[in-house]
């Protein structure tokens, strides 16, 4: 049972605020009855209906995926190019947490929570990602930390970040960095390292707050626990 504000926004009718107000107004039904308390609870089972349209709800879902390089994190794609949503089988409507660029791997959590996928993803809360970068040449540890300290892409200069190197090969002239930051911007990742001069070769994001890839090979998901899910809500408390 949750409390039926939630559930409208869920369900992607409206806002969590905007629902209170139609509840408030008397414009909400549930199986049948007008509701107007805002502590009411209901379940995904009842039949509600929000100013005469009756809402389609779903069980919510949530899937880890260790995205692939070469896959699209979008529900479908006018190209034809496979998308994160073909990888897995579910019945439910799930849309990815974030984006992952087309040659980026990594974990991707897909859900139909659309609470829990903004608090997630609001800059506010300063969710951690971690990404492991190979980069083509030798860093500089100068640079790496000025990068840290924050610098401008798009104009706007990036919140600090954590970084540290896992390898350097001068044979083959890479390095590989892992790098954390709680932002989302476009392709911030390989923005960042081009502020200082360095071109990402490979990208791959190893965490997403608590979450992370254990047991998942390339093109595998599993479902997230009862105890994952409550654990991630946990975070905004």
């Amino acid at each position: 049972m949750e409390r039926l504000q939630k559930i409208i926004a869920n369900s992607g009718y409206c806002s969590r605020r905007k629902a209170e107000e139609l509840i408030t107004r008397g414009e909400v039904l549930v199986n049948g009855k007008v509701v107007t308390s805002l502590g009411t609870k209901a379940s995904y089972s009842d039949q509600i209906t929000v100013s005469g349209h009756n809402l389609k709800l779903e069980n919510k879902e949530y899937i880890l995926l260790y995205k692939p390089r070469g896959v699209v994190t979008t529900t479908s794609d006018e190209k034809g190019r496979k998308t994160v949503i073909d990888l897995v089988d579910t019945t439910n409507r799930l849309y990815p947490v974030g984006r992952l660029d087309y040659d980026t791997s990594g974990l991707l959590l897909l859900t139909n929570d659309g609470e829990l996928a903004n608090l997630l993803i609001h800059p506010r809360n300063n969710v951690d990602k971690v990404y492991v970068a190979k980069v083509e040449g030798i860093v500089k540890v100068e640079l790496i930390k000025k990068m840290c300290s924050g610098v401008v892409i798009d104009g706007k200069k990036t919140a600090r970040a954590k970084a540290k190197i896992k390898k350097i090969d001068k044979k083959k002239n890479f390095s590989l960095i892992e790098l954390t930051i709680h932002e989302g911007k476009n392709h911030q990742v390989k923005k960042m390292f081009e502020a200082i001069g360095y071109k990402v070769i490979k990208l791959k994001r190893e965490k997403f707050g608590p979450l992370n890839l254990n047991g998942l090979k390339s093109g595998e998901y599993r479902h997230l626990t009862i105890k994952e899910v409550k654990t991630l809500y946990s975070l905004f408390k």
